[in-house]
Parts: structure tokens; sequence; C-alpha cells
């Protein structure tokens, strides 16, 4: 049962959304955008989807120059920071650190919750028991190691000294977990979706639907905070492109994998029907992003891996004005 506001903005949400486009509205009788040309990311995880989903979208705000260039996740910052990208669907953890760093991200807005989940072996039942255990992460410092850190620390452990991370492929991870190797892996999309289907360890953790993760953002527009400065009506205009769709992806998932198989990110069709319809994107609506950067900026604290307070980040790395702006417009 959801309440009588929720289902009424869920309607009007699904009513807007038409094909892979949404109606321009206010945009028409905006200023246009000061750049024409967006920069973009292609990134391993699918759960970025609504990126992808944005391209026509984007063509709509008037961006002619749409353009996507690969990266890994370590990538991600370095874009930003250097100007090669202009905006993208970041993890929120990794980008509170960089934050920290004084490197000038700024968070957007939310885009959606639970693409995240903690597999283990039958040696692990609870998020405690990874004290003393083995767990694999793509590399120190980026986003599996953050967010299973943010997870350790909740729970009361060190994660410097309680877990033994180890970097390893995505890949040779899942084979390990699978021959009982490693103890426990945190998948991103289609990692879980692949690992459910080869039957291989448990879910200790889904962030779709386990508290507290399930209440907080993963991802987060994010851009660099020259771009906003230089490009206020551009920065407006992608994040509503953004935002329109991650609607697509929450009430048209199966238009939504069908973007994701044209631009070959993945072969698997029906692994990406299943990514859409796993992640709740219409979470934007919903969720207060600043809860996420003070809830994951707190964790991160506990666990010694940044040093300002959460209002710190929230007053140096985010900028709400265009959500706000866009709530109001998109009646969320």
């Amino acid at each position: 049962m959801i309440s009588r506001r929720v289902f009424l903005r869920r309607l009007t949400a699904a009513g807007a959304v038409s094909g892979l486009g949404l109606v321009a509205g206010r945009a028409a009788a905006e200023p246009p955008p000061e750049t024409t040309t967006i920069r973009l990311l292609i990134q391993p995880s699918l759960c970025v989807a609504p990126q992808y989903v944005a391209e026509p979208l984007l063509r709509s705000e008037g961006f002619t120059d749409v353009t996507y260039s690969r990266t890994d996740v370590a990538g991600v910052t370095r874009a930003l920071a250097s100007g090669t990208a202009d905006i993208t669907l970041h993890f929120v953890g990794p980008c509170i650190l960089e934050v920290d760093a004084a490197v000038p991200l700024v968070m957007l807005a939310g885009m959606h919750v639970g693409c995240f989940e903690l597999f283990g072996t039958d040696r692990v039942r609870a998020i405690r028991d990874l004290k003393g255990k083995t767990v694999a992460v793509t590399q120190l410092g980026l986003t599996q190691h953050v967010f299973l850190s943010s997870m350790v620390a909740h729970v009361g452990l060190d994660p410097k000294k309680d877990v033994n991370f180890v970097a390893l492929p995505p890949v040779e991870a899942k084979r390990m977990l699978a021959e009982g190797k490693i103890d426990a892996y945190l998948g991103f999309p289609p990692d879980p979706q692949e690992l459910r289907e080869k039957k291989v360890g448990h879910v200790i953790v889904n962030s779709a639907v386990d508290r507290p993760w399930s209440q907080y953002f993963c991802c987060m527009a994010t851009t660099s905070r020259e771009f906003v400065r230089r490009n206020p009506v551009a920065t407006k205009r992608a994040l509503r492109a953004f935002l329109k769709a991650a609607d697509v992806c929450a009430f048209e998932p199966q238009k939504a994998a069908q973007a994701l198989i044209d631009k070959k990110l993945i072969e698997r069709v029906d692994y990406a029907r299943q990514v859409m319809t796993d992640v709740p994107y219409n979470k934007w609506r919903e969720y207060p992003p600043e809860d996420t950067v003070r809830f994951y900026a707190l964790r991160l604290h506990e666990a010694g891996m940044i040093k300002a307070s959460p209002q710190k980040i929230l007053a140096q790395g985010t900028d709400w004005r265009f959500l706000n702006e866009l709530r109001k417009e998109l009646k969320a």
C-alpha cells in the first residue's frame, strides 16, 4: 500500500513518459544552454542507465552534440575534474571522499537507490560476520571498498582492522566466491543478476530493500563546480534530462533496457531488463539527497576515511538549486 500523495506522484510521472522522450514542458521558455555540447561517460555498472537513456532527452534540451567516452570507476573523478566529462552519475561514497580531498565536484541530485548487493558464502550471514573474513573489491578506495567500509562501520566494526579486503577483477572475484576462496563480494549490476542466475553464494544485503541502505541514494548526478559556474542553464537542462530518464527506467523498463542493448552496453537483454526492474529509479521524487550525503559522510568519518564533517561536505560538495526547481516543475 502507498499513500495517495505518492500514488499521484507516480501517476503524474508515468503519464509524462512517452517512448524514450518526454514533453519538453517549461524548457522551451528557458534560455538556450550556454553550450550545445555535453560529454558523458560509459561506466562498468549498468545501474547508471539513466545517463544512457537520457541521450534523446538531452538533444531535446538543446544539446546537439552528445558524446560518450568509456572509463573505469577510477576515471570518473579525473574526467569531471579535468573537464573531459561534463556530468555523470557517480557513486556517493567515492564522491564524498573526493570532496573531502578538495576535488571541486558538485552533487546535484540523488538518482536512485538499490544498485549494490552483498553476496557471501555460508560462512557469512550478516555484515558483522565479515570480521576476520576476506572480502573482494575491485580496488581499494573505490566504490565497492567505500560502500563496504561504510556498511562495516555502521555495525560497529573497523574496516581497516576487522576485514581483509583484497583487490580482484570482478570476473576473478565472482569465480573465487563460487569456489569459496573468498567470503564475500559486493556486486553492482549486472553482477547480482549473474550471481543469482548461477546460484553463487547468497544475498546478505540487498540495498534496494534492506534498511538503512534502501533509504539512501547510491548514485548522484554529479558535475564539476566549474561547469556549474560557466553553464547554469546547461546544468539545469542536463539534470532535467537525467531525472526524466530515471522516470523512463522506472516506468518503461523494457524500452530503457532496449536502449542499453542498442548502445551495446550489454548483450543479455534479460539482464538489462532485470536491472531496470530491480533498481528503484523513481526514488529521486521521494528522498531528500542531503540525507544521503549526511548518512554516508558520518559512516566514512566513523571509519576514519574522511576528515571533514557532514556539514562541510554538504556545504562544499552539493548544489540542490536546480533539483529544487525541477521538483516543482516535474511535480515531484
